[in-house]
Parts: C-alpha cells; sequence; structure tokens
C-alpha cells in the first residue's frame, strides 16, 4: 500500500498541533498531564495513536469519553479542522475514581457518564476539569499509590528488563503484582515493561541515532531481533524500520 507522505518525516506537524498542561499540586497524585491536540486536514488523514498505560478522559465537540487502557495501537481518522482535549490519568491513579477493576475498561471506550455521572465539566477548559475533579476526589488508597510507583519504577529505569525482578523490589511475589496491575493498571506488568523499553528505540529514532538492532534486542531483554520486532509492530503498528520514517531526517 502506497504510504501516505504526510506520515514522513514529521510532515504531520503542518497540520497538528500538541499542547500540554500540568495539574495542580492537589490533582498531581491522580493525573499526569492535560493535552490538547488541535488539526486541520483539506482530506481525511488516518492518525496512529500508539498505547501507553494510562486511561483518559477526553473532550471532543460535545462527547465526554473515557479511554481505557489500549493493549495495541489504533488508527483515528482526523478530517476537516477539530480539536479534543483530554485528561491522562497516572497509571493506577484512576482505580478510585472508577471504583472497579481497570482491567474491565481494557481497549474500551465508554460514555465519561457513565463513570463521573452527567454533570461533566466544560470541555476544554482546564480550570473547570480540574474544579471537576477536585470535587470528585477519591478516598487515599494505597494500592493505587504502590501500583502508581511501580509503574513509574519501570518506566524511570532503563534496566528493568523482567518482571520478577521488578516485583522483587517492590517486596511482592509476581502473581501478586499481576493481580495489582488488573486491578489498578489494566495491563499486565510484562506488557508494561515491553511497552516502555520499546519506548527507549523510538526516542532514538526522533533523536537520529543509528540502531543496532540485533544489540538493541539483546539489551532490552529480547530473545533476538524477531521477538523485538514482533512485539514493536504489535505496539507501534509497523516494523520499526518502517516507524523510523516517520521521523525527521537528522
Amino acid at each position: 500500500m502506497e504510504r501516505d507522505p504526510r506520515e514522513l518525516g514529521g510532515a504531520w506537524r503542518a497540520s497538528q498541533r500538541h499542547a500540554f498542561a500540568a495539574p495542580s499540586g492537589e490533582l498531581a497524585r491522580y493525573v499526569a498531564r492535560y493535552w490538547t491536540v488541535t488539526w486541520e486536514y483539506e482530506r481525511p488523514y488516518r492518525q496512529l495513536v500508539v498505547p501507553l498505560p494510562n486511561v483518559h478522559l477526553s473532550f471532543r465537540d460535545d462527547r465526554a469519553e473515557v479511554h481505557g487502557p489500549s493493549s495495541s495501537h489504533v488508527y483515528r481518522e482526523l478530517a476537516g479542522a477539530g480539536s479534543v482535549f483530554g485528561v491522562a490519568f497516572r497509571p493506577g491513579m484512576f482505580r478510585p475514581f472508577l471504583g472497579g477493576p481497570v482491567a474491565d475498561l481494557r481497549d474500551r471506550m465508554v460514555d465519561a457518564a457513565m463513570v463521573f455521572g452527567p454533570d461533566l465539566p466544560s470541555p476544554g477548559d482546564v480550570e473547570s476539569v480540574e474544579r471537576f475533579l477536585l470535587a470528585r476526589l477519591p478516598a487515599p488508597d494505597p494500592q493505587a499509590d504502590l501500583a502508581a510507583r511501580v509503574v513509574a519504577a519501570i518506566a524511570e529505569d532503563t534496566g528493568v528488563t523482567r518482571v520478577d525482578a521488578i516485583a522483587d523490589r517492590f517486596g511482592l511475589s509476581v502473581r501478586r503484582l499481576q493481580r495489582l496491575f488488573a486491578d489498578y493498571v489494566g495491563l499486565g506488568p510484562k506488557w508494561v515493561v515491553r511497552r516502555y523499553r520499546l519506548h527507549e528505540i523510538t526516542e532514538r529514532l526522533a533523536g537520529g541515532t543509528d540502531i543496532d538492532w540485533a544489540e538493541t534486542a539483546a539489551e532490552l531483554g529480547y530473545a533476538d531481533q524477531a521477538h523485538l520486532s514482533r512485539d514493536f509492530r504489535t505496539i507501534f503498528g509497523e516494523p520499526p524500520t518502517r516507524y523510523a520514517q516517520r521521523y525527521e531526517l537528522r
């Protein structure tokens, strides 16, 4: 299939704008960031969206939706002019708002009213969203805090490539860690480890770094390059070398 040239070399920046804002102090325990995407396309564009283990509350037009954690990439069609405003919750910290296992939201989108009730805030207004969430702050949940700390450790420590190693660090059995992630993160710890290690590849690609794929596979805990490529394609939608074409040449 012929590739859309708007995917290549950072050309998407001509038609999209991304902005981010930090939450207030009280909400920083639960919210990772606020984000806004605006676009304008004369003809529809097939946007690749790659997953991270966050739950999102999004506002687009007159719709408010909760998007559970995705186990794989998805595509969204962007057409004409539009925008979406979103709240990215810290992995592990949406469970207290939901009142049930986050695994129930895996690979799903639900109407935000099903979680928060009908009196939703104005879309795209950070202050009203903050007031809305502050009025609904859940009771402290030590298990949510634990799940968030484990995910943060996986994200920050590039040496973490094994689930048993991160379980040992936090004094947990692998089975208990798996149950904690199903309840609070919605994705398994093995998936989370793989996702953050593969993210390091995209960071290197974005920086124009030449990559020795066999060496990188071993460094990230893969048996061989083929296994790395398979996981990368599942999560990012393309083999690593094809995905690299999305970045500007340096």
